[in-house]
């Protein structure tokens, strides 16, 4: 017997595959919807999805239920419990970039193929990561970290959100791109590594503005760098990496909502429009604006193209660092 969502892809697939979408498509949704995250409750990316899960379940007109699923690299666990979900548009993925284009380029072998068994739905919001120090390291820009890594070789280091991070990555960049040696000190998660970071343990910190203004505008850490293509309108003085001399830095922070492979198109369509909608609300870009985020919406293509280019940017780095996890 075939399980429902074997039927799901072979109505999908079918020569009247569009009717049988179509029909789901109009009584879509009829009952509440799960969006997991995955990643731990409380953190910025839970705070974020659990404000989109609110604006999409009054467009909808049902209950957006979120999901925890924290665990294994990058956010694989979370991850593969939505790709093995049936796909019938009532499981939902709302991830940033580490389980769909950063762990493929770290992880030798994962539960999941980020690209095979996932359908992109929107890419919702973006934010620059911060590149901060302690204040008592004498530099005061990007150039002049470099300069001080080159006379002090191993006496800086980068405390991260974890192995195979983001942050980690871009710091791996940096000794690459700069000829730099700094040592990497991976935390399990925000809280402990910005902790020792305002202690001085550790001396170099990325992340989004959300985490770091507060700590920046209190003097308690000093911004060298953002990581967008242009400044940040919370740190309109602080040059972006491409501004300081290192294009190649160009790394954002983004959420992105995928679904599970074989789900209907009409389904994603009416869920792109929803987002697309509901998230426009000038309500909605103000309180992302609090948060440092910029609404990026768009067309389901626009997230692929971004996975696609983030797979092949990272898997360029890990390749040149080393960098490698079975």
């Amino acid at each position: 017997m075939l399980s429902r969502r074997a039927i799901v892809i072979v109505l999908a697939a079918s020569p009247f595959g569009f009717t049988a979408g179509a029909t789901l498509a109009q009584d879509y949704p009829t009952h509440p919807i799960k969006m997991i995250v995955p990643f731990p409750a409380g953190g910025p990316t839970d705070f974020m999805a659990r404000l989109i899960a609110d604006r999409l379940s009054a467009a909808l007109g049902q209950t957006i239920v979120v999901e925890n699923r924290g665990g294994g690299g990058g956010g694989s666990v979370g991850a593969k419990a939505a790709a093995t979900a049936e796909p019938d548009g009532y499981t939902l993925l709302l991830t940033p970039p580490g389980p769909l284009s950063i762990a493929p380029a770290v992880y030798r072998k994962l539960d999941y193929d980020p690209v095979k068994d996932f359908v992109p739905i929107a890419l919702l919001i973006a934010t620059p990561l911060v590149l901060t120090v302690n204040p008592t390291l004498p530099v005061h820009s990007l150039p002049e970290l470099v300069a001080y890594a080159k006379s002090h070789p191993g006496r800086i280091s980068l405390g991260t959100q974890g192995y195979g991070t983001a942050p980690h990555l871009l710091g791996e960049l940096l000794k690459l791109e700069a000829g730099i040696d700094i040592v990497h000190v991976p935390y399990r998660g925000t809280a402990p590594a910005l902790a020792d970071l305002l202690a001085g343990q550790v001396q170099m910190f990325f992340d989004t503005t959300t985490v770091v203004v507060p700590q920046i505008r209190a003097g308690k850490l000093r911004a060298l760098a953002v990581t967008s293509e242009t400044r940040n309108f919370q740190l309109p003085d602080v040059p972006t990496t491409a501004e300081a001399g290192f294009p190649k830095m160009v790394s954002l922070f983004w959420l992105g909502l995928v679904a599970p492979a074989g789900t209907p198109a009409d389904i994603v369509a009416r869920l792109n429009s929803v987002v697309n909608d509901s998230l426009r609300a000038p309500d909605v870009r103000a309180r992302f604006a609090d948060l440092g985020a910029e609404l990026r919406l768009g067309a389901p293509q626009d997230l692929a193209n971004l996975i696609g280019a983030e797979i092949r940017k990272w898997t360029a780095v890990t390749a040149a660092a080393g960098i490698k996890v079975d």
